[in-house]
């Protein structure tokens, strides 16, 4: 019998990956370049391909049109104005991504920071939640903060991951360690899907690509991507180049291509 929770992932993800493009910036850092205006970029990266975005309740609402994409309610957050932005505090409930018809509730988790506890009752009462309505839980998990030395440390990751599975995630997201070969100790250690952060803005589309490449040879199940998409000068193009690596395997040689064809292509009908 097919149940609520899997009717709902089945629509954050594409041929079993995820391709998402998280947009809850706006609370942390305010209306970045490629957020100002939410109905545009969410129309761009439907088009695009994503299989999912994640955003804050009042940018769902604030939707012209329903998205033929997934929609992760993101149900945590801070900002960089404030005392403690490592904090993030819960500002919503499973209830509210129901009314609005998201598909999948999130939250983002500092492991590390003085805070940690207040996040992992968080964490551990959002899941329980979750559940019990039947929503897929995805839980961004980050060695952040006051006590953590290396936040690229393989066996630190895996650890991170490791609390989101126990308490109860779905799926979960979390940094790339930067190679193929650390990040599968980071897989390994997690039962659940796992899905790589984009970090800060790249430099060039094949670093992105590699990026995501790494991920999923090393067992990832996708990428959520934000800054390097909706601040890409292209943002439904550079999302066709990786959902052909990530929802095809393809090689980045290969996405590439994809890229200069499709830039070609527009170059000519322009004429």
């Amino acid at each position: 019998m097919v149940m609520g929770k899997e009717v709902r992932l089945s629509r954050l993800f594409k041929n079993g990956r995820m391709l998402c493009v998280p947009m809850d910036h706006g609370v942390t850092s305010g209306p970045i370049k490629g957020l100002t205006d939410i109905n545009d970029i969410v129309n761009k990266v439907d088009e695009g391909g994503a299989s999912a975005v994640i955003l804050h309740k009042g940018m769902i609402k604030g939707l012209k049109r329903p998205p033929s994409l997934g929609i992760i309610m993101h149900a945590t957050a801070s900002t960089v104005l404030g005392p403690s932005p490592n904090y993030k505090v819960q500002i919503a409930v499973v209830e509210e991504a129901i009314r609005l018809g998201a598909d999948g509730v999130s939250v983002h988790i500092n492991i590390g920071a003085k805070e940690e506890p207040e996040m992992l009752a968080t964490l551990g009462y959002l899941s329980d939640s979750s559940d019990e309505w039947g929503m897929p839980f995805l839980a961004m998990m980050y060695p952040r903060g006051e006590f953590i030395k290396n936040p690229n440390d393989p066996a630190v990751l895996a650890h991170v991951v490791r609390v989101g599975a126990e308490l109860g995630a779905d799926v979960v997201k979390t940094s790339y360690t930067g190679d193929p070969d650390s990040f599968k100790q980071v897989v390994k250690a997690c039962p659940v899907p796992v899905v790589i952060a984009g970090g800060p803005k790249v430099s060039t589309d094949r670093e992105l690509l590699e990026m995501a490449k790494g991920a999923i040879e090393a067992g990832a199940k996708g990428v959520t991507f934000g800054r390097n998409v909706f601040q890409h000068d292209n943002p439904v193009l550079i999302l066709k180049a990786l959902g052909k690596i990530v929802y095809e395997n393809w090689s980045v040689e290969e996405a590439l291509e994809v890229l200069k064809g499709e830039k070609q292509s527009s170059y000519t009908q322009t004429r």
